[in-house]
């Protein structure tokens, strides 16, 4: 939703009205909304956007291959949107890694408003985590460490020179580790990943398979 500024200037050459004005008009923006990028917004639609409790997908790298423009994602949090961190998929982002995604989003809008002191890291972590589960609808299921609660939990291996000394958690998780500091996987309990080992999937079987579609792919 409003990814491009080029989009934006196309729905109101056709409607009148913003991508998210006209979204309203037809009755689209709702609490159940996820929508992705808002890059492109006006001060009124993002009122729009808090008044209907839409949540939003931030996806800065996507936005930065792309040259999309970067969503003005501390104005919408300051109105009370709710915005989750995401990836966007493999052909606008190529390594679909949340810890560069983090840093990527940390780092983005503080040169955009020349503000060091926007997007700390504690409030980008909770973009990644709770932020995004609640986006998804899924805050009562996980996002968080809570009694009744998925056990959903990684372990980040923190034994290593680019991770050594640690002064601030949360600045290490967002500026200085990356996913493949990640020793072990667990999805709602059940151990998936452990120091480094996939125990559910066949690496290299799934590496043989993309390789095939990708051949396909070339050969199309």
């Amino acid at each position: 939703m409003a990814e491009t500024q080029t989009e934006a200037n196309t729905i109101f050459e056709r409607y009148g009205k913003t991508p998210i004005a006209h979204l309203a008009n037809i009755g689209v923006l709702s609490p159940l909304l996820l929508a992705c990028h808002c890059v492109a917004l006006t001060e009124k639609d993002i009122d729009l956007m808090a008044s209907y409790d839409v949540k939003v997908s931030h996806n800065p790298e996507s936005n930065m291959k792309l040259a999309s423009g970067i969503a003005p994602v501390p104005q919408m949090m300051n109105a009370g949107v709710c915005v989750g961190l995401g990836t966007d998929g493999c052909t606008s982002n190529n390594n679909i890694d949340m810890f560069l995604e983090m840093d990527s989003a940390a780092k983005i809008h503080k040169v955009n408003t020349l503000d060091p002191t926007v997007m700390d890291a504690k409030t980008v972590l909770k973009m990644a985590t709770c932020e995004a589960a609640r986006a998804l609808g899924l805050d009562d299921v996980t996002g968080s460490l809570a009694p009744g609660k998925k056990a959903d939990v990684i372990v980040i291996d923190t034994n290593k020179p680019h991770l050594t000394p640690m002064y601030n958690m949360h600045s290490h998780l967002v500026y200085a580790a990356g996913g493949n500091d990640v020793d072990t996987s667990i999805i709602n309990g059940r151990l998936v990943m452990e120091n480094r080992r996939l125990l559910t999937l066949d690496i290299s079987k799934v590496m043989a398979d993309v390789n095939q579609v990708a051949e396909e792919v070339k050969n199309g």
